[in-house]
């Protein structure tokens, strides 16, 4: 279970959050500063994920005996026990002198750090506050009203990286990865026999993509088109499509067969603005539709060619990147542009500016209605399923690495060289690399984007997320 300690300055809503978050009126709330003391902890569930809460005292700038010392104490104290650390702000008030000090501390803790954000109800508020947190180098904030549960679904998004894998996912939709110990990592270094390749099972050394059904979860904005794809691609009005925004609410799955693969495909709930959901039935929609995309291995994000790719859309995109899945775009009703050229030529500069992460994402136009494309729509998810399951052999990947650290060495560390002692391929789906590193803590992000980049190029994984595991060096002739 994910622990999260939620902290910040006094009376910015960290209690509220708590309670939210809980379920329960579990924190006293009130707006005098400094009410909560101790720090806490309450099971609360986000979404579809139980987490453990740590409400904690006010952050004050004090280090003598004082009240306020022994708090900052304590708040330290409880932030040993989280996985992630929520850093709360006030958007109404903006940021003070502490929010800042505060800020500079947490960025030298050895953990992942979210801001948000809070009191943002109101439109005027939200956009100014925003802008103006980016100052605090905590990266993206994420606007919320811990009182009106507004910003709970991208809080969510945002946290999916950091939960633990679940059990049912484990015991039953693992998609055929492997699960290493960290003791089992260890004694992969140096071990030049290992091949991941062995690891293949028989139907895909038989050539069958999968014995069991490809699942596809088909999302997007209210009114992209899904429902209309769907029964397209299943040639029968399997569930109700119209003009009307949000006809579908729970995610209907269908086993449907193209070609001779089976394929489970899922129809969601579109997927609106966060200041958009409001009604309890949405809410739970959008759930199901969240749950869809984690437990699929191909997403079609289908997207209006009248307003192709908005910040929903890419936010969406950005999802399922970060999940690992395969992302297919999908720019629907394309019978209704005049000018096709330039309009292609303007998705493909958004994706490029605003998904640079995954350059050469499958991009398919199509037209549900006209049941036009679909075959490249489905061609593309294939193509794209079987580069997420690519395996480099360990002999490749390590000449490999020797050529591209000697033609761009790693940063030097206190004038000394961190080196890249070992490589191998620990998972498919998305393709996943362990690197073993004198000193992983202090290899740049920059220099993982580069061999990241340097993997697609050289071993064709255009188009999928790729992820690289830092390991620390037993080496013992490692610095």
């Amino acid at each position: 279970m994910l622990r999260i300690a939620i902290v910040g300055r006094p009376n910015v809503g960290k209690s509220t959050l708590f309670n939210r978050l809980t379920g329960k009126q579990l924190a006293i709330v009130d707006d005098t500063p400094g009410v909560t003391r101790d720090w806490r902890e309450a099971d609360g569930r986000l979404l579809d994920q139980k987490i453990r809460l740590i409400d904690t005292a006010g952050l004050e700038e004090k280090f003598d005996d004082s009240m306020e010392a022994r708090m900052r104490k304590q708040t330290e104290l409880a932030l040993k026990h989280a996985d992630v650390i929520l850093f709360v702000v006030d958007g109404r008030a903006g940021l003070t002198p502490m929010d800042e000090h505060f800020a500079k501390w947490l960025r030298r803790q050895k953990k992942p750090v979210l801001l948000l954000v809070n009191k943002c109800e109101q439109d005027k508020v939200l956009e100014e506050a925003r802008m103006e947190a980016f100052s605090l180098g905590l990266g993206d904030p994420i606007a919320m009203s811990a009182a009106h549960g507004i910003g709970m679904d991208e809080l969510y998004a945002r946290l999916i990286p950091h939960f633990p894998a679940e059990e049912e996912i484990v015991a039953e939709e693992n998609d055929g990865q492997k699960f290493w110990s960290e003791e089992d990592l260890d004694r992969l270094e140096g071990d030049e026999s290992f091949e991941f390749l062995d690891l293949a099972d028989e139907e895909e050394e038989s050539g069958i993509l999968s014995e069991k059904p490809i699942r596809i979860a088909l999302v997007g904005r209210p009114n992209a088109g899904k429902s209309t794809l769907m029964n397209a691609l299943l040639e029968e009005d399997r569930v109700i499509t119209g003009p009307e925004a949000g006809l579908t609410r729970d995610a209907i799955a269908v086993d449907w067969m193209w070609g001779n693969q089976k394929f489970r495909l899922v129809d969601t709930a579109g997927l609106r603005r966060k200041s958009k959901i409001e009604k309890k039935l949405e809410k739970m929609a959008v759930d199901d539709t969240l749950r869809a995309i984690r437990l699929s291995q191909i997403v079609y994000l289908l997207v209006d060619s009248q307003m192709p790719l908005e910040k929903q859309d890419l936010q969406i995109a950005d999802l399922v990147i970060r999940e690992g899945r395969v992302l297919v775009i999908g720019i629907n009703k394309w019978d209704l542009v005049k000018d096709r050229t330039e309009k292609l030529e303007e998705i493909k500069d958004i994706l490029k500016n605003s998904l640079a992460q995954v350059p050469d994402i499958p991009l398919v136009t199509l037209s549900a209605l006209r049941e036009q494309n679909l075959d490249k729509l489905m061609d593309a998810g294939i193509t794209a399923y079987k580069t997420w399951n690519k395996r480099v052999s360990t002999g490749k990947l390590n000449r490999w690495l020797e050529k591209k650290t000697s033609q761009y060495p790693p940063p030097l560390v206190s004038g000394r060289p961190n080196r890249l002692r070992f490589m191998s391929q620990i998972n498919t789906r998305p393709p996943t690399f362990a690197v073993w590193v004198s000193k992983p803590d202090d290899l740049p992000d920059t220099y993982k984007r580069y061999l990241i980049n340097a993997l697609r190029q050289d071993y064709d994984l255009g188009g999928v997320p790729i992820r690289i595991l830092l390991r620390k060096s037993k080496n013992p002739f490692a610095e």
